[in-house]
């Protein structure tokens, strides 16, 4: 017998990976490629046979147990896999393990069999459709407002479980219930095909269903219910277009019924903006009507600025040639065209404010009235800097120079220290003020090198840029020039950079700077809006108002609250004598809802508030004259005589009022209120006074402490400041008129007047005629005046007043009564009428006297006939010229001074002469 060979020489060989693909109904994997197993042994028996498959576990450690391998053809080696057990796409769409395939050994009991490598076998579950859709929600609800298209109403959903995108999408829905105006898209989106209508027909119900894109309808049709709202508007309600405004009432809301309504809109976040617009009104808005003097005193300012742009008058004339405007706050307002329009300061006023600390404060705007001045200039086309202010300034030992200017949308502030020595620097501003066309208060402080800019109260940083000289080097010698620079010396001078438009207010101030708190006050509005009060703004409410207080916004998430507070925005002018007019008001509302394609708009609400006209102030001035007699000695003393010692000055408002018997008659009723007064005004009438022989003189101690300011001229005395009434009483009354040593004359007439808000309200004018009282020694010898005594003066009285007039006691004898010296000049003309009119008044007077014989003691005096003498007072003829009547009530502790003739026995007349009772008020009996 021969030994045994081996034969099974090689293993077998199989794919190294394998796709399949298996649907859920069925158990046998399609592989790609087919699953044979090669051997090169064949054809031998059973070495070139293959046995078997064996299955391995895949990555997850699971997948072999579901699958097995069998041989359908030992001599090929093909074979199949198939799965043990049903599979479900939906718990398992991948499967992944590895086979190996053996061959059948050296014999029929399989020994030395060998196996090949592990091939990677990839099975798919493919699905089948076995799914319908399923609706999420059973039934969906709406409800609409009447009237309107929408783009959505509601939104059905429904989900398919298949695993594949082929079957487990949606592919269309369906409205199953017909004649209804409602469609649906193929993402659920159901909306109206036309206005619905809810008188005719209030809920509409309809039932939808759903597809598979295997064409599986759903299994439960899902029903929808549409409720129609009868019309709602949503928007502001209780919206009044016009607010009236009284001056004095302090703040008042604006919008006191408003409220929001959403039509059941559901609002995550809301915002209004409520815009005041008085860019009209004065410089922006209302404020202090003072003069910008009275202003930065009131503010608190630190004193010392010197006025650039003054009222012209005589002693400021470099303002005369400039164009003004008239302005609604009583300000004065220059206009500058850039060209002609050029104010040069005098040396004498430059000189007050050299030095190179300084606070320069001004009120612009730039491009006039009706015109916008550019932003951007074409290439090529490029204007020069629009110079402001341009000034050289003598130091101790050095010249400094500086310029403001503006050019587009930027202000800057050309700066040298020292014009021969150190390099200028430019402080540069980007600011959307400059170039807005409205009013700006602009407050720039230079302490070098720091520049401190103030706009509408507001800081701003500069950028700071050196430059070796835009201009050229300005002489040393010190020129302040408003309105642009010069050039070059020359005659006439040369001016370059010329401003376009409008200055007010202009002044500098040498020395420190100024503080933030009086820059906020000199620019802040008296008038604004407001909110009520803060503690009752509701959570989640913010409130932002910016610095000018002319727009204020309001934001929330809540509608109750939100409405609440729109109610507590208020309109507030801190002025008693507001400036009336119309102030545009605008109502702009921001809505932001979940569903922003369907959210509300709300159009923006216009109206405006009417600030009416106030009740004018009646200032009244009393207690003067009309006549002041005094010996002219006293007028010729180192004080002068007071012209107005009992001066009073009251300030009343006059309104309606209903009378109490007849509640239908109205009748004028004056309240005083404290007011404020900023200036008064004393004018000699006639010629002006000569200041070789003549003064007024004012405590100028009194003055400076009260910060008043003074001018005082040969035609007028000015007086000004923001002051209360007591103040300018105390002043007033201090006011003296002084004359030279023998120039007293006759008479001289003043006038007195007072003013408010810059002349917006002016007082009554108050006359007032001084006599001067002569001695006779400088018109007749003693004995002349002897004999004049004892003809005319009782020698148990003192000297006499004439009626109207004060004569504080003078010496006994001394003076004879004012009316000998104005006898002597018109007894010639009227002596034929002073007769007659003393004939028939000595006959009143003695048919009087018979009927009040044994009176009082006042009219026991009678003449004598031997010896009769008419006295006249002419004081009673120019009286009566004036209009003045004699006041007949007397008061039992006044001086008397009685007149009298020698005895009559058929005659009775006396000329009693009384002084001015306590109220100042004339009186002659």
């Amino acid at each position: 017998i021969a030994p045994f060979n081996p034969t099974n020489k090689h293993k077998p060989w199989i794919e190294t990976e394998y796709q399949g693909i298996v649907m859920e109904n069925d158990n046998t994997v399609l592989l790609n490629p087919p699953l044979f197993a090669l051997d090169k042994d064949a054809p031998l028996h059973y070495a070139g046979e293959i046995c078997g498959f064996r299955v391995h576990n895949g990555p997850t450690g699971s997948s072999s147990v579901q699958f097995e391998a069998v041989v359908l053809d030992r001599s090929t080696g093909e074979g199949l896999i198939r799965s043990k057990e049903p599979l479900d796409c939906e718990s398992q769409r991948e499967h992944s393990f590895t086979i190996q395939a053996y061959d059948c050994g050296e014999g029929p009991d399989g020994a030395n069999s060998k196996k090949s490598h592990k091939a990677t076998v990839h099975v798919r579950v493919n699905d089948v459709n076995e799914f319908s859709p399923v609706f999420v929600e059973r039934r969906y609800e709406a409800s609409v407002p009447e009237g309107r298209l929408f783009d959505r109403i509601v939104r059905v959903e429904a989900l398919d479980a298949d695993c594949s995108p082929q079957y487990s999408q949606i592919c269309f829905y369906d409205i199953i219930t017909p004649n209804v105006p409602f469609v649906i898209d193929n993402d659920g989106n159901i909306k109206n095909t036309e206005p619905l209508d809810s008188k005719r027909q209030r809920v509409h119900t309809f039932w939808v269903t759903a597809f598979d894109c295997g064409k599986n309808r759903a299994q439960a049709d899902a029903q929808v219910v549409v409720t129609v709202k009868p019309s709602c508007k949503p928007g502001w309600i209780g919206w009044s277009k016009r607010v009236e405004y009284t001056p004095g009432s302090g703040s008042i809301p604006l919008f006191p019924s408003l409220h929001l309504e959403t039509c059941e809109e559901t609002v995550w976040n809301i915002q209004a903006t409520v815009e005041l617009q008085t860019g009209h009104i004065g410089k922006g808005c209302d404020r202090d009507s003072y003069s910008d003097r009275s202003v930065r005193r009131l503010c608190g300012a630190v004193r010392g600025e010197v006025d650039l742009l003054p009222p012209p008058s005589p002693a400021a004339n470099w303002t005369s040639a400039l164009p003004t405007l008239p302005s609604s706050d009583s300000s004065l307002v220059f206009s500058f065209n850039g060209s002609t329009h050029v104010a040069v300061v005098p040396n004498s006023v430059a000189t007050a404010v050299s030095g190179d600390h300084f606070t320069l404060q001004l009120w612009m705007r730039r491009g006039g009235i009706n015109t916008q001045p550019p932003t951007n200039q074409a290439r090529g086309n490029r204007r020069e800097e629009e110079t402001i202010v341009c000034s050289t300034v003598k130091n101790d030992d050095s010249f400094s120079h500086y310029s403001l200017s503006v050019h587009g949308c930027r202000l800057s502030l050309f700066y040298w220290p020292d014009v021969s020595a150190a390099r200028p620097v430019k402080f540069l501003w980007k600011l959307e003020q400059v170039c807005d066309s409205e009013w700006h208060h602009l407050s720039l402080s230079v302490q070098f090198p720091s520049v401190t800019l103030y706009v509408d109260g507001v800081t701003f940083d500069p950028a700071l840029i050196h430059d070796n000289g835009a201009i050229p080097n300005p002489a040393p010698r010190q020129r302040l020039v408003i309105g642009a620079c010069w050039e070059k010396n020359g005659r006439p001078p040369q001016y370059v950079g010329g401003y376009r438009g409008l200055l007010s207010g202009v002044t500098v101030r040498p020395g420190s700077v100024e503080p933030h708190s009086v820059v906020e006050c000199l620019y802040a509005c008296r008038e604004g809006l407001d909110f009520g009060d803060l503690e009752t703004l509701g959570s989640g409410m913010k409130v932002h108002v910016n610095p000018s207080q002319s727009v204020l916004v309001l934001e929330g998430d809540d509608i109750e609250s939100f409405n609440r507070a729109v109610q507590q925005v208020t309109y507030r002018n801190s002025l008693r004598f507001a400036t009336p007019g119309v102030r545009p008001l605008k109502l702009t509302t921001s809505l932001r809802c979940f569903n922003e394609e369907s959210c509300l708009t709300l159009r923006q609400l216009e109206g405006y508030l009417v600030v009416l006209q106030p009740d004018a102030p009646q200032i009244s001035l009393s207690g003067v004259g009309p006549h002041l007699a005094r010996p002219a000695p006293e007028f010729e003393g180192p004080r002068g005589v007071p012209l107005f010692p009992e001066l009073r000055i009251v300030c009343s408002l006059s309104h309606a009022v209903n009378t109490a018997s007849y509640s239908w008659v109205g009748s004028l009723m004056s309240d005083a209120v404290a007011h404020t007064l900023d200036g008064c005004e004393v004018q000699p009438l006639g010629e002006e006074l000569n200041p070789e022989r003549e003064e007024l003189l004012v405590d100028m101690d009194a003055l400076r402490e009260r910060g008043l300011e003074i001018i005082n001229t040969t035609a007028y005395i000015a007086i000004t400041g923001a002051e209360s009434i007591s103040v300018y009483e105390d002043v007033l009354r201090s006011v003296r008129y002084r004359l030279a040593k023998g120039s007293a004359r006759f008479e001289r007439r003043f006038r007195l007047s007072c003013s408010e808000m810059n002349g917006r309200y002016t007082s009554n004018e108050l006359t007032l005629e001084v006599n001067f009282l002569h001695s006779l020694d400088s018109l007749y010898h003693p004995s002349h005046l002897l004999a004049s005594q004892q003809q005319f003066l009782h020698p148990s009285h003192h000297s006499g007043e004439l009626s109207g007039h004060t004569l504080p006691n003078p010496h006994r004898n001394s003076v004879v009564p004012g009316a000998a010296t104005v006898i002597i000049m018109v007894c010639v003309g009227f002596l034929v009428v002073m007769v007659i009119l003393g004939v028939f008044r000595i006959r009143s007077i003695h048919r009087r006297g018979e009927g009040a014989r044994g009176g009082s003691k006042e009219d026991s005096g009678q003449w004598d006939d031997s010896a009769l003498t008419i006295i006249v007072n002419p004081m009673e003829s120019y009286e009566s010229r004036m209009g003045i009547s004699a006041d007949t009530e007397g008061e039992g502790e006044e001086d008397e001074e009685v007149v009298e003739s020698p005895d009559d026995a058929n005659d009775d007349q006396r000329i009693i002469i009384k002084k001015e009772g306590r109220d100042g008020n004339p009186r002659r009996y």
